[in-house]
């Protein structure tokens, strides 16, 4: 059952009440006060005693004490695609898991699969919450021992941060800010940020490394760097441990169709290209839309790297594992190849088996020509590789969610 918050409780008219043994004055005569007193004394001590019965009363959350052996971790937009399934995986390494979400991009039906999965007390939690409240954000560091924090949420599309940019900065950069200081404030000393290789912008030199210059050229990318900084400047004097994660372009599902990429409907136009691709293929809209085919690549269309979501959160539990007090640690995560649009187009007919109508139009703003990462450094000092390196296949294994799903998580709620 969620719980979104204390129920409020209600006043109930009062009705007379006897209790054997206690005998009410008659309102016309003088009270009788020694009666009264000994009654309101008799039901302050039933009350006590009715408390002290409460679970609750006696045995603290689990969730509001640490416990050894026992990590927990507080994911931040752990409603939303890549959160999910981060989620998903700490549970799975038996971590104690907090979702906080506004819900604004993510899914209540995620949090149900995961409460579903992991039922037993002390697993998981759901809070809702808006990370752009200081008061609320402080209350729930408050009230909970977190051991360390994946911060996921974000709004995360470059085209719609072109046409809002101020929503970005609000969303990310001053949203970093209000958990940075609550975790200083609360003594949560680990931190995994999920960045992206938007900060770097559009480089002279392919393929990305952690040296190559941050240049970011659309307000997410700024955004995202204006966060990092803030969380770089705090670590110079601070124990906490960081690990800055940059990751690429996301693709994938849950193998067992447990989760998938459900996005908002009337973000279709600014979403990722595999949600355009699906929705194409079941008909929902009228064609693929490709923006622009004149940039300096091979076949004229932008080249990506599509990094499964399923290596993604292995990076992040890697990261989480190797987390150092006073120590920062900045990775790209990809594949370390390059796909062109019209390539990643080729995979996703063949995954769907659909005639997928390709609509062709100009850039969109903010866009750049190539980006791929070199995940070298990951490799050397995470031990993490990318695993599902298919293209096609990982298509396929988002497909048979949507297919399963076609009301999204609206389908199972």
């Amino acid at each position: 059952m969620l719980n979104f918050g204390r129920a409020r409780t209600q006043q109930r008219q009062t009705r007379p009440t006897s209790f054997g043994g206690l005998d009410y004055a008659d309102p016309k005569r003088k009270s009788n006060f020694a009666g009264k007193f000994i009654l309101a004394a008799a039901l302050t001590a039933l009350c006590i005693f009715l408390l002290k019965q409460s679970p609750t009363f006696s045995s603290p959350s689990p969730f509001s004490q640490h416990e050894e052996g026992v990590t927990h971790v507080l994911v931040t937009g752990g409603a939303g695609y890549i959160g999910s399934h981060a989620a998903l995986r700490l549970l799975k390494n038996s971590y104690r898991v907090t979702i906080v979400d506004n819900l604004s991009r993510g899914n209540i039906g995620a949090v149900k699969v995961l409460q579903e999965l992991f039922p037993e007390p002390g697993r998981l939690q759901f809070i809702y919450a808006d990370l752009g409240d200081a008061k609320a954000v402080n209350k729930f560091f408050s009230e909970n021992a977190f051991d360390a924090v994946m911060h996921f949420a974000a709004v995360a599309y470059v085209g719609e941060s072109t046409l809002d940019p101020l929503k970005y900065y609000h969303n990310i950069t001053s949203n970093t800010l209000v958990v940075l200081e609550s975790m200083a404030r609360h003594g949560v000393d680990t931190l995994i940020y999920s960045s992206t290789c938007a900060t770097y912008g559009e480089p002279e030199k392919m393929p990305i490394t952690e040296e190559t210059p941050q240049a970011p050229i659309n307000p997410y990318g700024k955004a995202k760097k204006m966060a990092e900084d803030i969380i770089l400047d705090f670590s110079k004097n601070s124990d906490m441990a960081v690990m800055i994660l940059r990751y690429f372009n996301v693709i994938s599902s849950d193998p067992e169709g447990r989760l998938g990429e459900a996005p908002r409907p009337e973000l279709r136009e600014h979403g990722r290209i595999s949600g355009a691709c699906f929705d194409a293929a079941r008909g929902i809209i009228a064609g693929l839309k490709v923006k622009g085919t004149d940039y300096s690549t091979a076949d004229g269309t932008c080249v990506r790297d599509y990094i499964d979501v399923n290596d993604l959160v292995d990076a992040h539990v890697k990261a989480l594992e190797r987390a150092q007090p006073k120590k920062v640690g900045i990775y790209n995560v990809g594949t370390g190849k390059g796909r062109s649009v019209k390539e990643f187009v080729e995979a996703c007919k063949k995954a769907t088996s659909a005639n997928i109508k390709v609509i062709y139009e100009p850039r969109r703003p903010g866009d750049y020509a190539e980006v791929y990462s070199d995940p070298t450094k990951i490799r050397l000092e995470l031990n993490w590789t990318a695993k599902y390196t298919n293209l096609q296949e990982s298509l396929e294994i988002a497909w048979r969610w949507q297919k399963s799903h076609r009301g999204g998580y609206a389908s199972i709620m």
